[in-house]
């Protein structure tokens, strides 16, 4: 990456847009939906500016431009629509120790501004590091019809009851919590408008520690198939468990790109060895699969297509099914159907009429949960 994404804290900072016209209008536009205190920096405003400046939504600065008029500042915006008044503008905001954004001059910029998808508090920033606006704005159509509308109240929601949840539930619990929040009963209430009845179910859920069936405390192993081996082929569930594990084992074949799609703060534990060395026993790893899940922790054990995610009984479900511990095997996609859509043809993933799509349903994890 060439631009590093990070959201920045904007409320009661000050934010100096430099310009009276419709590109300046655009980049007030956005600043407005934050809490920042905004000065347009202008001779003269266009109607949508000299209102806002009239409502006291912005303050119109008029006068000489110098290093001071950038000091103290979170962000400019560089927007006069001449290019050789910008690229002035832009020394002297730099001579200020400012961070710059000059309109449709990426060379210039040292933040860019990206398609957004306000759910506030949720908030989704789209960026294509200035090469490809139009592609950003089409993801961003896409994440719009993902999102619910109400979906920002909900998540305002449960901010508000995170410390009643932080006083009543051990981490374990909380994660739980939340994940029950979001992708269960409350979301959907929430969506259909029943915001009374989803606070309630979660006010409950927080004093019983009772949500959806949970089995807080006690511990889970998904032996996830990781199939060819590239990121983008992994299977939805396969992600969903990654993102939801306190800890993955991993062997030495596999790419380790794919850990990037992992929890940021999963323990990663490697079970292969140093090159030239043998892996971890069969018999090692079940035993560290097993003793993981009784500490309570959700485990993912994501092996490589060759290592057989999704073959018969081994020493790991063996063990697992001796302890007692709930588990389930998400196979990969095989190598041959990741291969199988030909150029020029429409062969099917396994020969026999299945799509690639059907095939890999077909061959759905089995669950022992």
């Amino acid at each position: 990456m060439k631009t590093f994404p990070m959201f920045l804290q904007m409320e009661g900072r000050r934010v100096v847009v430099v310009g009276g016209g419709e590109q300046a209008a655009q980049k007030t536009r956005l600043m407005l939906k934050t809490q920042a205190r905004i000065d347009v920096v202008a001779p003269t405003l266009d109607a949508e500016l000299a209102a806002l400046s009239m409502a006291g939504r912005i303050f119109h600065r008029t006068g000489p431009v110098t290093p001071d008029t950038f000091a103290d500042t979170a962000l400019v915006f560089v927007a006069t629509g001449c290019p050789g008044a910008d690229m002035a503008l832009h020394g002297l905001a730099k001579a200020a120790g400012a961070v710059v954004n000059v309109v449709d001059q990426p060379a210039l910029c040292d933040a860019m501004t990206p398609s957004i998808v306000d759910r506030d508090p949720v908030v989704v920033a789209i960026g294509t590091e200035g090469t490809a606006p139009v592609l950003a704005r089409q993801i961003k159509t896409k994440v719009e019809e993902l999102l619910e509308p109400r979906l920002g109240d909900l998540a305002a929601l449960a901010g508000r009851m995170r410390p009643a949840a932080a006083a009543r539930l051990a981490p374990r619990a909380r994660r739980d919590l939340w994940r029950w929040v979001f992708n269960d009963a409350p979301r959907r209430l929430f969506a259909s408008g029943a915001e009374r009845a989803a606070a309630g179910q979660i006010k409950q859920a927080i004093d019983t520690g009772d949500f959806g069936g949970s089995t807080t405390g006690s511990g889970s192993v998904a032996i996830v198939g990781a199939g060819p081996g590239a990121k983008d082929l992994m299977t939805l569930r396969g992600v969903q468990r990654l993102q939801e594990a306190d800890v993955i084992f991993f062997d030495r074949r596999l790419d380790p790109d794919i850990l990037e799609l992992a929890r940021r703060d999963a323990e990663r534990v490697h079970v292969g060895a140093a090159s030239g060395c043998d892996d971890w026993p069969q018999s090692k790893i079940a035993q560290t699969l097993v003793a993981a899940a009784k500490r309570g922790q959700r485990v993912v054990y994501l092996q490589s297509e060759t290592s057989g995610a999704s073959g018969p009984a081994t020493p790991e479900t063996d063990a697992l099914t001796c302890a007692n511990i709930p588990f389930e095997i998400v196979p990969g996609v095989r190598a041959d159907d990741a291969r199988a859509p030909c150029a020029g043809g429409h062969r099917s993933a396994r020969g026999n009429g299945d799509t690639f799509a059907q095939a890999t349903l077909n061959r759905a994890a089995h669950h022992r949960v």
